[in-house]
C-alpha cells in the first residue's frame, strides 16, 4: 500500500550521548531515517541531547531539539508543534525506553501522536525477559532453561533449580549492562545484586549458560503486508560467552550448514511475526550447538540495532532508510533499491566478498579495570574491512584498528611468552585475536587452541595459513620472490610493512616499489548489493588484488577527505561530523568529494554521503594507492582527528598536497618542544617546560621547572599517557612507561599550574583574518582533561582582561602557524594571567558543540576556506545563543565498576551532552559549579 497520507510530521527520538553499548550507529540510523522521511515530503523533527552528531544538524532535519531525553522534553515539543507520529526505533534502547515511558504516561494519546515503526506491546514482549521466554515456548522456538527473578530470594531459588554455570540478564538495559556469567556458587550473590540494580524494573533472567556454543545474528525487514526479508547473516568468530559488541564478527556466516541456516531463517521470521504488528527492522540473535546444530533463540530487538549499521555497510542495503519508509506505510515492493535504482527493495542482498568487524577497546584509559571480555560490552568502537576472502578482510581489519599493528602479526610486536599467551586464550581480552597467531607461531597445535578458545576450527585453519606463508617467505629475498607467491601474500592481506619486517633489511617503500615493478597493485571492487547482477548507480569500493578494476577515476577535480577511523576515547563521533561537513563543502565548491574510512557506525561511510566512498583502512599503504588512482587536487587531514593528522607527514614526504594548514605548521603545534619554542618567540606565557628522552633527563628537567609537573608525550590524542607527578620516583615510573608504550617519542615535562582555571578557544583563520568562533570556560580546574571537563559557552566567570588575553594569543598563534581552517587553543588562567597549554590546528572535539550552540555551520565555513574557494570576508556570521550552553561529558564507568573514577589529565569520557540555560541561577548550573568547588578543595 502507499504511504500513510495522514502522517505529515514525524518526531525521531535519538539515543543521547555516546556510551559503551549505544554509540554512533544510532546517529547513522537516525540520520538515514530523517533523510528518508524528508524525501517523502514529511516534516522531520529530532530530539537528541548529543551535540557531536550529524543527526542533530540542520542538514538532516527540519527541526532539531537539543534537549534532555525525557518525557517533559517530549511534551514541550508536542506543545510547540503538531506532530503526527513518533519513530522510536532509530535511537537504540534509550529511545525505546523513552517511547514506552511516554506511552505509559499517556503522552502520545494526549497529543494524538501515532507510534510508528514498532508496536509498544512488541517492546514489552522482547524486553521483558519472562514474556520473551514464554512467547518462544508458545511458538515452538528453543530457548535456554531460565527463570525470571524480581528479588534476591527469587534469584537464589532460580539458580538452585537451574544449576551452574549461569547467565544473569537484566531487563531493559543496553550493551549487556549489569549482566554476566556466574561459573561458581560463591560468585552468584554479588552478580545477582548487580543485575537487579542495573535493571530499571529490578528484574533479571537467570538462565542456563551455553558457553562455547556458536553465535549468529540475522538482520531482517518486515513490511505491512507481512513480507519479511533477511538482509544479512552475521557469524561471531568468538563463541557464546562474549557480548556481540565485543565479538569479532563475519558476514556472511562462514561455518553454517545450509540446513541450519534455513532453519534459522524460518525461526527468525516466525519470531518477528509473533512479537506484534509492526513494520521495520529487526535483529535476531541465535546460539547453535556445534555438536548437533540445535538452535536456541537468545533475543530479538524490534528496532534498528548496533548490527544494523554494520549490515547496511556490509551489504549496501540501507536498513534504516528502508525501515523508515516501511514505518509510514510503504511495502517492500514499492520502494526502489537505493544502490541499483532499477530493482525494488524487496530482495535479499548477495555478497561476493567477505566482511570482518573487529571491535576497538580502550582499556588503557581504565587502569585497574577487569579487561576480560564477557556478557557486558566493553568496546568503544569498531572497524569493518572488506576482502575477497576471510583472511584478507581480517588482516585489513587489523590494519584499521589504530593500535600500531600492520596486520595480524609479522610486525615485530609478537608475544613470545607461552604462559601469557595460553592464559590470554583462556581468559579473552582485547588482544586474543593476536595471541592466537602468536600461539601458532610458537607451534601450539590448532586443536589445543580450539579446546581453550572454543573458536570454530575453520577460522583457526585460516589463521594457520598465514603462519605457513610467513615461513615460506623467509626463504626469499626481496628480489627473488616469485611473482605468483608475492601476489598470494597480498591476496592474503599482508601489508608491505609486514613483508618488509619478515624479509628484514628492506623498507616498506622497497617492498612497494618491487611489487609495482612486478605489476602487483590494488584494484577496486564495487559493493552493489547484487553481486554485479544489476548495474549499480551509487556503489562504493573496497580493494583487493585481482585483475579487473571497477573504480574508474573521473576527470573532475577531486578532494579526498581522510576519515577518523574507529571510535575511541579522545577521538569520537565529533570528527565524523566534521568529515561529513567537509564532504558537503567540497561538493558545494564544485569538487568530486572522495571519502576514505573504515568505521561502519558512521554517517561518513554512508554510500550516498560522498561522491565516491572507499571503505578502506586509513592506513598509509591503502591511502597511497587510492591517491595514485584518483589523483586528487589534495587531501584534507584536518577534519579526521589524530588518525588523519598522523598521515600528514607521509603525504608531505610524497609530495601530495595537504588542503588547509601545511604539514610543517601542524608539526610545530604537535611537537611539544617546538611549540613551546614558538610561544617563547611570540612572547606568549606558557608553563616552564623541558623535553626529555630518558628518565634521567626527565628528572633533571623536573628539578629545573619545579614540581608538580605534567608529563606528556607528543603526537597523541585524548591525553593518552599524561599524568601529574610530584616527586622523582613517580616521574621515573611515568617516563619509563611512556617510552615503553610509545618508543621513539619525546616526553615533555611542564610545570603544572596547580589550582589554575582552564579555558579554550576555537577559531577559523584564512591566512589573513581570524574569527574566534567560541570561547569556553571549564567548570573543572586545570589538570582535568578538557574532554572530561564541563564547559560553558560563552565564559561565565572570566574577567575582560583574561578574555582579551585569550583573544590576543589566539590571533597571534593563528597567524604564526599560518592556519588555513580551524585552530583550537587550550589555556590555563592563574592570578589573571593567561598561559597557553597547547594548540591544535585542526577540527577539535568542541567545534560541533559550538556550531550547534550558536547555530552556525562552522565546519562548512572552515572547509571552504581550507579549499581556497572562500575567505572569512565572504561570510556573514550571526549567532543565535541566548544565555549559555553547557557541554557536559558522559562516562561509561558502569562497565568498569572496579576502575579508578578519579578524573585527571588523561581523558576517560565516552560522549557528551548539551544543555542550554538562560542564566547562572539555573539549578543545573549551580550543581555543576558546586562540583567544581569540590575539585578545587581537593
Amino acid at each position: 500500500m502507499p504511504k500513510d497520507s495522514s502522517i505529515k510530521s514525524v518526531l525521531i527520538i535519538g539515543s543521547g550521548p555516546i556510551i559503551i553499548g549505544q554509540a554512533c550507529e544510532f546517529d547513522y540510523s537516525g540520520s538515514q531515517a530523517a533523510l528518508s522521511l524528508k524525501d517523502e515530503g514529511i516534516e522531520v523533527s529530532i530530539i537528541n541531547s548529543n551535540p557531536a552528531t550529524i543527526m542533530t544538524d540542520k542538514v538532516i532535519a527540519d527541526h532539531v531539539y537539543l534537549r534532555p531525553l525525557t518525557c517533559d522534553s517530549i511534551e514541550t515539543i508536542l506543545q510547540e508543534q503538531k506532530i503526527d507520529a513518533v519513530l522510536p526505533t532509530m535511537g537504540g534502547q534509550t529511545a525505546l525506553n523513552l517511547c514506552k515511558e511516554a506511552e505509559e504516561r499517556g503522552i502520545w494519546n494526549k497529543y494524538g501522536v501515532k507510534v510508528i515503526g514498532v508496536d509498544v506491546a512488541a517492546i514489552e514482549k522482547t524486553e521483558n525477559r519472562e514474556e520473551f521466554r514464554q512467547l518462544m515456548v508458545d511458538i515452538g522456538i528453543g530457548v535456554a532453561k531460565s527463570k525470571i527473578a524480581n528479588s534476591f530470594l527469587e534469584g537464589k531459588e532460580a539458580a538452585q533449580e537451574i544449576g551452574f554455570p549461569l547467565v544473569i540478564r537484566p531487563s531493559y538495559t543496553l550493551g549487556g549492562t549489569g549482566g554476566g556469567f556466574v561459573h561458581k556458587k560463591e560468585e552468584f550473590d554479588a552478580a545477582l545484586s548487580r543485575g537487579l540494580q542495573a535493571s530499571p524494573t529490578h528484574e533479571v533472567l537467570v538462565e542456563q549458560a551455553v558457553l562455547g556454543w556458536k553465535e549468529y545474528e540475522l538482520e531482517l525487514l518486515r513490511d505491512n503486508k507481512d513480507n519479511v526479508i533477511i538482509i544479512c547473516s552475521i557469524e561471531n568468530f568468538d563463541p557464546m560467552g562474549i557480548h556481540t559488541g565485543d565479538s569479532i564478527t563475519v558476514a556472511p556466516a562462514m561455518t553454517l550448514s545450509d540446513r541450519c541456516y534455513q532453519e534459522m531463517r524460518n525461526q527468525a521470521i516466525k519470531m518477528m511475526r509473533a512479537i506484534g504488528n509492526f513494520a521495520g527492522g529487526c535483529n535476531v540473535q541465535f546460539s547453535v550447538n556445534p555438536a548437533d546444530e540445535s538452535i536456541i533463540a537468545i533475543e530479538i530487538n524490534p528496532r534498528v540495532s548496533r548490527s544494523s549499521a554494520l549490515a547496511s555497510k556490509a551489504t549496501g542495503y540501507p536498513i534504516a532508510k528502508i525501515a523508515a519508509k516501511l514505518a509510514i506505510g510503504y511495502n517492500l515492493d514499492e520502494i526502489e533499491n537505493q544502490i541499483t535504482k532499477t530493482t525494488s527493495a524487496y530482495f535479499e542482498p548477495t555478497l561476493d566478498y567477505v566482511i570482518v568487524k573487529v571491535p576497538r577497546w580502550n582499556f588503557d584509559k581504565f587502569k585497574g579495570a577487569n579487561n576480560e571480555l564477557g556478557l557486558q560490552m566493553k568496546s568503544v568502537g569498531e572497524v569493518m574491512a572488506i576482502g575477497r576472502t576471510f583472511i584478507e578482510a581480517l588482516q585489513k581489519a587489523a590494519q584499521s584498528l589504530e593500535i600500531g599493528r600492520a596486520g595480524l602479526g609479522a610486525d615485530g610486536r609478537q608475544n613470545r611468552n607461552l604462559e601469557e599467551i595460553m592464559k590470554g586464550l583462556e581468559h579473552p581480552t582485547w588482544n586474543r585475536l593476536f595471541l592466537i597467531k602468536d600461539a601458532m607461531n610458537l607451534g601450539v597445535p590448532i586443536e589445543s587452541i580450539r579446546k581453550v578458545t572454543l573458536i570454530d576450527k575453520w577460522f583457526l585453519v585460516q589463521i594457520q595459513e598465514l603462519v605457513a606463508l610467513e615461513q615460506e617467505l623467509k626463504r626469499y629475498s626481496l628480489n627473488n620472490i616469485p611473482k605468483d607467491f608475492f601476489l598470494t601474500l597480498k591476496q592474503k592481506g599482508f601489508s608491505d610493512i609486514q613483508i618488509s619486517w619478515l624479509l628484514g633489511n628492506v623498507t616498506e617503500d622497497d617492498v612497494y616499489n618491487r611489487r609495482k615493478e612486478l605489476g602487483i597493485k590494488r584494484v577496486y571492487k564495487m559493493v552493489d548489493t547484487c553481486a554485479a547482477e544489476f548495474q549499480a548507480q551509487t556503489p562504493y569500493y573496497y580493494s583487493t588484488f585481482e585483475h579487473e578494476n571497477e573504480s574508474v577515476a573521473s576527470d573532475k577535480k577531486k578532494i579526498i577527505v581522510l576519515g577518523s577511523g574507529p571510535n575511541r576515547i579522545g577521538q569520537g563521533i565529533e570528527f565524523d561530523y566534521s568529515c561529513v561537513h567537509g564532504l558537503i563543502a567540497a561538493k558545494e565548491s564544485g569538487f568530486e568529494a572522495i571519502m576514505i574510512n573504515c568505521n561502519p557506525e558512521t554517517v561518513s561511510t554512508d554510500f550516498n554521503m560522498a561522491d565516491k566512498l572507499y571503505f578502506e583502512p586509513v592506513f598509509w599503504e591503502h591511502v597511497r594507492e587510492i591517491i595514485e588512482l584518483e589523483k586528487p587536487e589534495g587531501v584534507i587531514v584536518q577534519l579526521g582527528g589524530q588518525t588523519a593528522l598522523k598521515m600528514a607527514e607521509k603525504l608531505y614526504e610524497n609530495g601530495i598536497k595537504i588542503i588547509g594548514t601545511s604539514f610543517k605548521n601542524m608539526d610545530i603545534a604537535e611537537d611539544r618542544g617546538h611549540f613551546s619554542d614558538l610561544l617563547k618567540d611570540l612572547d606568549i606565557p606558557y608553563p616552564k617546560y623541558g623535553v626529555a628522552e630518558s628518565a634521567e633527563e626527565a628528572i633533571e628537567v623536573a628539578h629545573q621547572v619545579g614540581y608538580p609537573v605534567l608529563v606528556r608525550p607528543s603526537y597523541v590524542l585524548g591525553g593518552q599517557g599524561m599524568s601529574i607527578v610530584i616527586n622523582d620516583d613517580d616521574l621515573e615510573k611515568a617516563v619509563v612507561k611512556l617510552l615503553g608504550d610509545l618508543p621513539g617519542n619525546r616526553v615533555l615535562i611542564d610545570h603544572f599550574l596547580d589550582r589554575a582555571e582552564e579555558a579554550e578557544s576555537d577559531s577559523i583563520c584564512d591566512g589573513e583574518d581570524v574569527h574566534i568562533i567560541g570561547m569556553m570556560e571549564h567548570i573543572e580546574p586545570a589538570g582535568i582533561h578538557s574532554g572530561d571537563s564541563s564547559a560553558v559557552l560563552p565564559p561565565f566567570n572570566l574577567s575582560e582582561n583574561v578574555t582579551r588575553q585569550m583573544e590576543e594569543y589566539t590571533t597571534k598563534l593563528a597567524k604564526a602557524l599560518n592556519v588555513r581552517g580551524l585552530l583550537n587553543i587550550q589555556f590555563a588562567i592563574k592570578d589573571e594571567k593567561v598561559y597557553v597549554i597547547e594548540a591544535n590546528p585542526r577540527a577539535s572535539r568542541t567545534v560541533p558543540f559550538i556550531a550547534k550552540a550558536y547555530d552556525v555551520p562552522y565546519i562548512n565555513i572552515a572547509a571552504k576556506i581550507m579549499l581556497g574557494v572562500n575567505t572569512l570576508k565572504d561570510f556573514t556570521i550571526v549567532r543565535k545563543l541566548e544565555g549559555y550552553a553547557i557541554k557536559e561529558p558522559v562516562f561509561s564507568f558502569d562497565k568498569f565498576p572496579d576502575v579508578d573514577k578519579q578524573l585527571g589529565p588523561e581523558m576517560k569520557s565516552t560522549g557528551e551532552a548539551i544543555r542550554f540555560i538562560k542564566n547562572l541561577e539555573d539549578p543545573y548550573f549551580v550543581k555543576l559549579y558546586k562540583e567544581k568547588s569540590m575539585y578545587l578543595s581537593k
